[in-house]
């Protein structure tokens, strides 16, 4: 088990020390696109352009591993995990679970892999109804898929979950605002886990929780990862909590993948320039570090997924940008062993600007 809040530095890494599981991928995202159209009109609407929220986009995810998906706030994050869940059907491209391609199947062929596949949403406040109890709310997604048609075993069932999450199983019998923020999230991890799931999307799962309530979720995820076996993609903005829990990292800017890295490959050797920016602006807890430190920060403002730049979306706030930036999109190519980064002015073995 997993140390207690006070016995761990969120920060300090865990998952991404240990090998990253080998063997073959549990999901395959291949060429994903999402565009949303955006019209105008009120009787006769039309379509006069695209938000390019996922702009080809591939990647995989290992059984047993945790896959950390990170960006600042609209490059696409969420948007990516639901189309995996399918949630959000694909504009184009696949997505592969277990070999079968979801984005060809209707709603009834999807419901087998519904049950195998939950998410963890981001605000503990929303995601629960609030009309119904906590032992209703973990106990509906097994009445939905047949897993246990027994009431009683229903609840015994609901009481060992809620026990398995660190709640007491009399919180059964209250409603979503008798409990506090961490509490509710551990409530909807519980519902996750009702249905015995391979594959859990934790979409901001920890942001909307304080410091150390985040450490005691943290803890929580990576014990049931073991204990259940679970594949997790961890989408987040907060890199310290990615570097604790994650074995992988890909990197979201505008859309498009920028990088993708073993954890602790990507933190000690960033090569594209935006990860670069993005671990620069990570604090430091020691005042006199954090003083001596040399911040990149990135000029400019993100431009609108509606009319994203041509060529490397980045190249407008790039500090190493050339001539032929603006005229060709940079392939993901793996530069060093299991690390892919799409730049062209990044060589094997080296950092951008070397």
């Amino acid at each position: 088990m997993n140390p207690g809040v006070g016995e761990i530095e969120i920060g300090t890494p865990a998952a991404s020390t240990a090998e990253v599981p080998a063997g073959e991928p549990l999901v395959e995202v291949r060429n994903l696109k999402k565009y949303f159209p955006v019209t105008e009109g009120i009787l006769l609407q039309r379509t006069v352009a695209d938000v390019k929220a996922v702009d080809d986009v591939s990647f995989e995810i290992r059984r047993g591993e945790t896959l950390g998906l990170v960006g600042e706030s609209g490059c696409g994050k969420t948007t990516t995990g639901r189309c995996i869940l399918q949630l959000e059907r694909p504009t184009s491209g696949q997505i592969l679970y277990d070999g079968v391609d979801l984005s060809g199947l209707d709603q009834k062929a999807l419901v087998p892999f519904r049950r195998r596949m939950q998410v963890v949403f981001q605000d503990p406040y929303s995601s629960l109804n609030p009309r119904m109890k906590i032992g209703q709310i973990i106990a509906e997604p097994m009445y939905v898929h047949g897993i246990e048609p027994n009431a009683a075993k229903r609840r015994e069932r609901v009481a060992h979950l809620l026990s398995v999450c660190g709640l007491n199983p009399g919180f059964a019998d209250r409603y979503p605002h008798e409990m506090s923020g961490g509490q509710r999230q551990r409530v909807g991890i519980a519902r996750a886990l009702a249905v015995d799931p391979e594959f859990i999307i934790c979409d901001e799962a920890v942001s909307a929780l304080d410091v150390s309530i985040q450490a005691q979720v943290i803890n929580l995820l990576e014990d049931l990862r073991e204990e259940f076996n679970l594949t997790y993609l961890f989408i987040a903005h907060d890199l310290s909590v990615v570097r604790h829990i994650c074995h992988r990292v890909a990197v979201m800017y505008l859309g498009h993948l920028v990088e993708f890295a073993p954890t602790d490959e990507l933190f000690d050797r960033p090569l594209h320039p935006y990860t670069r920016a993005l671990l620069s602006a990570v604090p430091v807890p020691d005042p006199e570090v954090e003083q001596a430190r040399k911040h990149q920060v990135v000029r400019g403002e993100v431009p609108s997924p509606i009319n994203p730049p041509s060529g490397c979306v980045f190249h407008p706030r790039c500090p190493i940008a050339v001539d032929t930036c603006p005229l060709q999109v940079p392939a993901l190519r793996e530069v060093r062993p299991g690390h892919w980064v799409a730049c062209t002015e990044v060589r094997e073995g080296e950092r951008p600007g070397q």
